[in-house]
């Protein structure tokens, strides 16, 4: 075998073995990662990061709070981790949206409203231990307190009294016990409650339109009181003056009040003279109404209209 054939097979032993190198290598990090990626998956080593905390259950049934933080292992087949719980400050959402929710007053009168609470979780133990579905349990009865509260509030104190509404809800939450003698909210479930805002508190808009026909309903019927108001003081001051004029007529003729039936037969008498006047259509004679102690008034005949005289006769004619 010559040199050249000597190259060419060392050359090929090289080259298979460089192959064999690199698979071995590919297979090494495909089972490597493979192995990380499962160990990842079932949380096997798991870390806990600042402000936040680790529900685990052991294989006896035990469920062990966890809040140290960095790296921890833990036996994949004999141990869960449960739940991660965020130990900052938290929101949670009327109706669990921040969506407008609809609400009834008092009145039965349909109202849309937002609210958001904020708390802090204090007591590990007591949210995620005593406690199997925290969440759930805390939105069902932050939903039924803020719910009571505002149903029992007319609407008008709903829009126009926010602020006093929204400190009475942040103290229920906050102190008041959620059945008469038991536990508040935040002794239930380990929390403590930072703040509560509502929102968005408006009309619905059938009741806005229904809203705006009554206040323009209101400003017409005030507009027609004012007019009235201004017609009956001018009648007043009319009056007044009327009053006062004949006061002063009296007091110039020097009639008295003995003389005042005299008075008021001779005006009427005016009052239907006038009329006769305006109306003339033959008639010469009337008689007053009610007028028993007086006599009837008769007036003169049209202009224009001249009394029959009889034509005189001869006596030639009478002796025919």
């Amino acid at each position: 075998m010559n040199q050249v054939q000597k190259t060419n097979l060392l050359t090929r032993a090289r080259l298979k073995n460089l192959l064999k190198n690199i698979v071995l290598i590919l297979l090494a990090i495909v089972l490597i990662y493979g192995s990380v990626a499962i160990i990842y998956a079932t949380k096997t080593i798991y870390k806990i990061r600042k402000n936040y905390a680790v529900i685990l259950e052991t294989l006896s049934g035990e469920r062990i709070a966890i809040t140290e933080v960095g790296w921890h292992l833990r036996l994949p087949l004999f141990t869960r981790l449960e739940l991660e719980v965020p130990l900052m400050n938290q929101e949670l959402h009327l109706g669990n949206s921040s969506e407008p929710q609809r609400i009834m007053s008092k009145g039965n009168v349909a109202l849309w409203t937002s609210a958001m609470v904020t708390f802090r979780i204090k007591d590990l133990n007591r949210w995620g231990i005593e406690n199997r579905s925290p969440q759930t349990l805390l939105q069902t009865e932050f939903d039924g307190i803020v719910k009571d509260v505002m149903q029992n509030e007319t609407i008008n104190a709903l829009i126009s009294d926010r602020v006093r509404i929204k400190e009475q809800i942040y103290r229920t939450l906050k102190d008041q016990p959620i059945n008469e003698g038991g536990l508040t909210l935040g002794q239930k479930y380990g929390i403590e409650i930072i703040s509560f805002v509502l929102r968005d508190t408006r009309y619905g808009e059938k009741l806005a339109e229904a809203s705006e026909e009554k206040k323009r309903r209101e400003l017409i019927a005030e507009a027609e009181n004012y007019a009235a108001d201004q017609e009956a003081s001018q009648t007043r001051k009319l009056y007044t003056a009327y009053t006062e004029s004949i006061r002063e007529m009296r007091h110039a003729l020097g009639i008295s009040s003995s003389n005042e039936p005299y008075l008021l037969d001779f005006l009427n008498q005016q009052k239907w003279a006038s009329a006769y006047q305006k109306n003339q259509q033959g008639q010469n004679t009337f008689v007053l109404n009610n007028t028993a102690s007086t006599v009837p008034v008769t007036l003169p005949s049209p202009i224009g209209v001249q009394p029959q005289v009889p034509v005189k006769r001869d006596a030639a004619d009478t002796k025919n």
